[in-house]
């Protein structure tokens, strides 16, 4: 009886024969990944051909920028309308920054860019911010009146609490004598009064972290999502207990979460747990990142225009008299102040771009048209840039915003546009005036020639080496009188 023993030559010779059939079956994926690329490509270019672009590299597309604002900037003033961005061979997106574009893909319902927005997802969940279709329309009706004004008109006080504190913490920095990095401080304030407005959070964030500057919004941030569920759930059980439910309702001011908990869509069903945390959490980051933008972007733009700063401060002063506190019906009174905080933020929008994929070709006024398919960025930056919307687009004027001045319905997006605008726009701007009231009936602005803030965009608009600002003390503040 014999036994046949492989040898190792044909051992290898199987591992070899193996080996290069593998080769060869990966080299045949590889041709046609590259050939479906190549026709994608191809696609892409005949769609594109009615919109001219820069010269850009067959794989790499576009060479990336640090400077991507000041890119779109040159790119508006050469290419009208919209131009392609090229992030690579088989990627695309069409960057639009004219305002009857604007309008048109505004007017319409085509999903957000899943490709831009995919990652905020495990940390803010599917609330209105990154919902489509008819899941996003029955929450946006359920939420409308979250932010009615009989609900916002209290949080005008809890707004002013924050800053104060803010501005306290500013006084004590003063005797250091160096410039200030705001943004840091602001975006903590702007979650403290999320906190207080959302979960009726007692206390203060601002004073409580004891985290370095430079973390303080991280760790405020993760603090607040991990409290999320366990608010949620003692909230709900307080309103199962007998009579809770009554008592909520008789409560001097309703916080989100209690609107978010007594809301109920068209067919009677309330939000799950998921959709409840989706909500918050988006409320409170759209509700902190890009407040904490604005304002800070507003402070800026007053520090190196110190005759507008003076004139606002000579308004609210006139408005607050010796120090009385800020209420709802104060701030439809200060139309410069107003005007002055809309120009910084035409400048600076918190938001810089939005992303939508077309769920159906389109076609625009001047006769260019879009495939289905196409991906295209809404340059809320380059549209408050372009030189066609608004004359010389980088001098701060406040009076372009003068009563009975004359503007295209779509000229000006902070707060975006169409059924999808932002659903807080009247609690940010009443926050922003807030903010920007106490502050300059406190401080003095001046700007740091050393360190002028470099404009980035990211989810909102950031500076690449923070915003430093000096501060000067008046000498005769106005103050709430129960703190005299």
């Amino acid at each position: 009886m014999s036994v046949s023993v492989l040898s190792p030559s044909r051992l290898l010779g199987d591992v070899s024969g193996i080996l290069q059939a593998a080769s060869l079956l990966i080299l045949l994926l590889l041709l046609i990944k590259a050939v479906q690329l190549y026709l994608h490509r191809q696609w892409l270019l005949k769609a594109l051909q009615q919109f001219p672009c820069p010269p850009s590299h067959w794989l790499f597309g576009h060479i990336q920028e640090d400077q991507e604002l000041q890119r779109i900037q040159k790119w508006v003033e050469t290419f009208p309308s919209a131009c392609p961005h090229w992030l690579w061979g088989g990627k695309v997106r069409v960057q639009l920054y004219d305002p009857d574009y604007m309008k048109v893909i505004l007017g319409r319902s085509d999903p957000k860019s899943h490709g831009s927005y995919r990652f905020l997802a495990p940390w803010i969940g599917y609330g209105l911010l990154l919902l489509n279709g008819q899941t996003w329309f029955q929450h946006r009706r359920m939420l409308t009146p979250a932010f009615h004004y009989d609900i916002l008109k209290p949080y005008v006080g809890l707004m002013a609490d924050s800053v104060r504190v803010m501005l306290d913490k500013w006084e004590e920095l003063l005797g250091q004598d160096s410039p200030l990095e705001v943004f840091q401080h602001v975006s903590l304030m702007t979650l403290d009064t999320i906190m207080k407005c959302a979960f009726s959070h007692q206390g203060s964030i601002q004073v409580d972290s004891l985290t370095s500057a430079g973390r303080w919004t991280h760790r405020a941030c993760q603090l607040a999502h991990q409290h999320t569920d366990q608010v949620i759930q003692l909230r709900k059980a307080q309103l199962q207990k007998e009579g809770e439910l009554e008592k909520i309702k008789r409560k001097r001011h309703l916080d989100f979460l209690d609107i978010l908990l007594l809301a109920k869509m068209e067919n009677g069903s309330i939000l799950s747990d998921k959709d409840l945390r989706a909500e918050v959490d988006t409320f409170m980051f759209e509700g902190h990142d890009t407040t904490a933008s604005g304002i800070s972007w507003i402070l800026y733009a007053l520090a190196t225009h110190p005759k507008h700063q003076e004139r606002c401060r000579e308004e609210i002063h006139s408005l607050l008299g010796d120090g009385a506190s800020i209420t709802w019906n104060h701030l439809d009174q200060m139309p410069y102040t107003t005007m002055c905080i809309k120009e910084a933020l035409r400048l600076y929008p918190p938001v810089p771009g939005i992303g939508r994929e077309l769920s159906t070709p389109v076609t625009f006024p001047d006769g260019r048209s879009l495939p289905k398919g196409i991906m295209v960025l809404l340059s809320i930056y380059g549209l408050h840039h372009n030189p066609k919307v608004w004359p010389n687009p980088e001098v701060f004027d406040p009076f372009r915003f003068a009563p009975g001045s004359a503007q295209h319905s779509h000229a000006f997006l902070p707060f975006s546009g169409g059924s999808r605008n932002c659903i807080g726009k009247q609690f940010a701007m009443n926050e922003l005036k807030v903010a920007t009231a106490l502050t300059l009936l406190r401080f003095e602005l001046l700007p740091d020639p050393t360190r002028i803030p470099i404009p980035i965009a990211r989810l909102v608009l950031k500076s690449k080496n923070g915003i430093h600002l000096r501060l000067r003390r008046l000498p005769n503040p106005c103050e709430d009188k129960d703190q005299l």
